[in-house]
């Protein structure tokens, strides 16, 4: 194997620098890989043969249909009724607006699978009315935030489309059932650290429980919540692809949304489906730059090489797993969600199978360390988003979220190194060994 390694330094660098110089990571990366390919003097028609073949492919037409849904729903009129159902489930618990939010942010991501429009959505409600029953703002948006990543695990998450795309054809079914308890597991262990927090502040309960009133919440959100069965057992039980359940489920929301709960008329859903136009752009475009520098990092060896260089560091498989995970947290503070999963996917994910760690079980790892980047500083967009809907200074937010890091790397931790986790439900339901 040759290695050029002046190419790679082209790459790598003129990618850091573009980063750094706060150009948005579609073009840093596109323009770092254009620049890589002029040093090797290869034909710059390669970008746009990449930038095609990264985007054709027949499981990626989940992705819009995945975002339509989300905006449909999270636009239609149902953010009330999670909120009181949540209240009903934990809303008499210590703390219990902290609770509800948490889980709410359950339900909703189901629904939105965006930790952006979890927060955005729920935050706008549930923050001010945390602070007027006597939460602390920063408090109330700091859970608002981490609670929101619950949403990038639970199905279905078109972050997970894009993982298994990446990671060469993984089932989407068997991702969307690996989520579940990892994202209960995560609002588990964002309550335990709530409740902590809620008793040594003295933060009020909720009314008691009510079995009736929790019956009642339930069943106004039951079309919001049937949106999610209807993808996942779809899927699950071999009925749609990906790609069809998402297109069924489309149809169902814009249904739910304008003739059900009346939240949306159909002048909204034209300004939801610009919304929808505006992200899948974005995300497209990441996909196609990010097509041309994964055949970059592939021509020039860099997974190969990036293995060997952990390996050397460390045979322990313990130890090269958490080396994995602080490679993904570092990432997250410098680079967005998708760009990460598409070009750490190809270099990590033959790393970590190697020690043992399941495809499925890792795209759990890296959706959940990419979650955690979302909240943390330069670049963490739920961050920014939180504090601009919390009216709270960054500085504060960051403050008041890290007790709750340390409940999310707990529960990374635990995904990390106890696979049935994530596999339990797959391999229940005929996927894996």
């Amino acid at each position: 194997m040759v290695t050029n390694y002046a190419a790679i330094a082209v790459l790598l660098i003129s990618f850091a620098v573009l980063v750094f110089l706060r150009f948005p990571v579609a073009y840093a990366v596109a323009m770092s890989s254009i620049i890589c390919l002029m040093y090797q003097g290869l034909p710059l028609s390669t970008v746009s043969q990449q930038m095609v073949k990264g985007i054709s492919s027949f499981s990626l037409m989940a992705v819009p249909f995945f975002i339509t849904m989300g905006v449909l729903m999270g636009t239609g009129g149902i953010s009330e009724k999670l909120i009181d159902l949540a209240d009903a489930c934990v809303g008499w618990m210590t703390g219990g607006m902290a609770m509800v939010n948490i889980v709410a942010s359950y339900f909703f991501g189901g629904i939105s699978g965006s930790a952006a429009a979890d927060t955005a959505s729920l935050g706008s409600i549930l923050i001010p009315m945390m602070v007027d029953q006597g939460y602390d703002d920063d408090f109330s948006t700091a859970v608002t935030i981490t609670s929101s990543c619950e949403g990038l695990l639970v199905p279905p998450s078109h972050n997970m489309v894009i993982y298994a795309m990446s990671a060469g054809g993984i089932s989407v079914g068997s991702l969307f059932l690996a989520g579940y308890v990892p994202g209960a597991l995560l609002a588990g262990s964002l309550m335990v650290g709530s409740y902590i927090i809620s008793k040594k502040r003295k933060y009020p309960k909720g009314d008691k429980f009510n079995l009736k009133n929790l019956g009642k919440q339930f069943i106004k959100s039951f079309w919001a919540l049937a949106a999610v069965i209807i993808v996942v057992i779809g899927v699950v039980g071999g009925w749609f692809t990906a790609t069809e359940s998402a297109a069924v489920a489309v149809i169902y929301s814009l249904i739910v949304s304008v003739y059900i709960y009346r939240g949306l008329n159909w002048k909204g859903v034209w300004k939801a489906l610009e919304q929808c136009v505006d992200t899948l752009a974005i995300v497209l475009i990441l996909i196609a730059t990010s097509s041309i520098f994964g055949y970059c990092l592939t021509i020039l060896h860099v997974p190969e090489l990036a293995a060997n260089a952990i390996i050397g560091v460390t045979d322990n498989p313990v130890l090269i797993a958490l080396l994995l995970n602080l490679i993904l947290l570092v990432l997250g503070c410098i680079m967005d969600m998708a760009p990460i999963i598409l070009i750490a996917t190809p270099i990590l994910l033959p790393i970590a199978t190697s020690i043992g760690i399941d495809p499925v079980q890792f795209g759990i790892i890296i959706v959940l360390n990419c979650g955690i980047g979302l909240l943390t500083p330069p670049v963490g967009a739920v961050l920014f988003i939180g504090s601009a809907v919390g009216k709270v200074k960054m500085e504060r937010v960051v403050k008041a979220t890290l007790p709750f890091y340390v409940c999310m790397i707990a529960t990374l931790l635990l995904i990390t190194f106890f696979p049935e986790v994530s596999l339990a439900l797959p391999r229940l339901f005929g996927y894996g060994g």
